[in-house]
């Protein structure tokens, strides 16, 4: 297979749930910090629980000071990063399809709607921090997926256009703000029903059954 690389095709990586398998630990988290405080998260793996003002309003209530919110918000992610650190382990298929992805060509985004530091901790813990281009954390965007900004994002700034952009995800909602924005999509069945990611132009249980030849004939570069 020939490298595509004056052909400027970029693949854009979500992270929980796609090169990690860390949305069981988002959520001892946040179980951690609302039993803390008397509260139950009352709520089943169908969509991360990111969104940080949204998943605490729904278990706090509405009328809760920006100041606690702020403060469980942190500590949130400090208890995630906490039980994590000893848990870094790539899902199967991800380093392999990252080496044959960059030896062919490809330009390579992380694009995750996690903070900064919990980024840097989990691709330094793999050891794939060299692998991608350029990556879009938390920090760097106002709206949540299903909005497509965090994919957009990462296109523009790898310097490829959309329709040249294949996202691998494993949410509905990322799924969603992929096609969105006419981009392809891999859903990754990691933490729900392949049903769910029916819209993702191929769905599989792990990304062990994919190859470099599935993301070549997305493009139709075979």
């Amino acid at each position: 297979m020939d490298k595509i690389t004056n052909r400027l095709y970029g693949v854009i990586w979500d992270m929980d749930g796609v090169i990690i398998d860390s949305v069981p630990f988002h959520y001892q988290a946040w179980q951690a910090v609302f039993q803390k405080r008397g509260k139950n998260l009352e709520k089943s793996i169908t969509e991360k629980p990111f969104g940080h003002i949204d998943t605490i309003k729904s278990v706090m209530g509405k009328d809760i000071s920006e100041v606690e919110l702020k403060e469980i918000a942190t500590e949130k992610e400090e208890v995630f990063r906490q039980l994590i650190t000893e848990q870094i382990r790539p899902l199967p298929g991800v380093i392999r399809l990252l080496v044959a992805l960059r030896k062919n060509g490809f330009k390579l985004a992380l694009a995750s709607s996690s903070p900064r530091e919990n980024i840097d901790l989990i691709l330094e813990g793999l050891r794939a921090s060299s692998y991608f281009d350029i990556i879009i954390s938390a920090e760097d965007v106002k709206h949540a997926k299903p909005d497509p900004e965090v994919f957009m994002l990462a296109a523009e700034r790898l310097g490829v256009k959309n329709e040249r952009c294949i996202v691998v995800e494993d949410m509905p909602a990322g799924v969603s703000a992929a096609k969105q924005v006419g981009m392809r999509c891999i859903g990754v069945a990691t933490n729900r029903p392949k049903a769910m990611l029916n819209d993702a132009d191929v769905v599989v249980e792990s990304l062990a059954k994919i190859t470099l030849r599935d993301f070549l004939s997305l493009f139709g570069l075979e």
